[in-house]
């Protein structure tokens, strides 16, 4: 039986199971991305950008429509209330889902200008939540509608409890994945512009978080095959980030732990199941999973 992963550092070997197999759980899809667990209910949602569905799957395997047309949905969060937060590309916005099934659009402008194509977020214990907002969803007409950027950035958001939106950072050729260290004191973001300029490095950076203000960029991580979209933390802080061979895994200090291989590019991953432990990947045309040993930071 050949095993799918790659052991870097001893420290990796309490974060997996070691017999545990990456299983293939539905496939057929264009794109698939940000997958997010709804425990109350026992159910994945994730998004297929270009064919405009949220798909919801079962632990039994069952797979149905939760939301179409999507607006080219990208990535969602849940926000402290356990409702759906999600990126649209097509709508250029970011929209929360209440319980009713209301759709609310909670930002999708800045300084008077239309955002650029809202790709993932993150909801903070201050009721704050954080996006990013590359321009991936107006490059063509193959993950939203094709249109020249209004603003002059591809930026970092804040969405503050009562509404205001916010510019955090500006620094980024296209930022991507966002989560926040399990204190809340450090902000993570990817970048991902390697995408179309070989020349702009496959980092994860580190932001120190004072109240609502990001302290100085630190390069944390580096993708070695591929680039970084999505990626989650564990309890212990750990980073487990997609990649072009699958899941990479580094500790708080940046350091490559080891890597999950999975047979397809990977775009995002969460953590689920009964126990929480279970590692949901979207991956190109299918989604997979993974059973680990430890559980998603809180």
């Amino acid at each position: 039986m050949t095993l799918p992963y790659q052991i870097f550092d001893d420290r990796f070997r309490a974060l997996i199971r070691p017999m545990a197999q990456v299983e293939r759980l539905a496939t057929g899809f264009l794109w698939v991305e940000g997958p997010v667990w709804f425990a109350g209910r026992q159910e994945l949602l994730f998004s297929d950008i270009p064919n405009q569905v949220i798909h919801r799957l079962t632990p039994d395997g069952t797979l149905s429509v939760f939301r179409q047309p999507s607006q080219f949905a990208n990535g969602h969060t849940r926000d402290p209330q356990g409702r759906l937060l999600s990126c649209e590309h097509g709508s250029r916005s970011v929209t929360r889902t209440d319980h009713d099934g209301r759709i609310v659009t909670l930002a999708d402008r800045f300084d008077g200008k239309r955002l650029n194509s809202p790709n993932d977020l993150v909801a903070r214990a201050d009721g704050s939540i954080w996006f990013t907002d590359p321009t991936y969803g107006i490059l063509s007409d193959y993950e939203g509608y094709k249109a020249d950027p209004d603003l002059p950035h591809r930026g970092v958001y804040r969405i503050d409890p009562g509404g205001t939106v916010a510019l955090m950072c500006d620094s980024f050729v296209q930022p991507n994945g966002l989560a926040f260290s399990p204190d809340g004191r450090i902000l993570y973001v990817a970048e991902s512009g390697s995408s179309h300029d070989p020349d702009v490095p496959a980092v994860i950076r580190a932001f120190e978080v004072t109240d609502t203000r990001l302290g100085p960029a630190r390069d944390l991580c580096w993708i070695d095959v591929g680039l970084p979209d999505g990626f989650r933390l564990d309890s212990a802080g750990n980073l487990w980030s997609s990649a072009g061979d699958g899941v990479q895994v580094f500790a708080p200090d940046g350091t490559l732990l080891g890597k999950i291989a999975v047979p397809e590019t990977v775009s995002n991953l969460c953590f689920g199941g009964p126990g929480l432990n279970r590692i949901f990947i979207t991956a190109t045309t299918s989604v997979y999973a993974v059973d680990v040993a430890v559980g998603p930071a809180a």
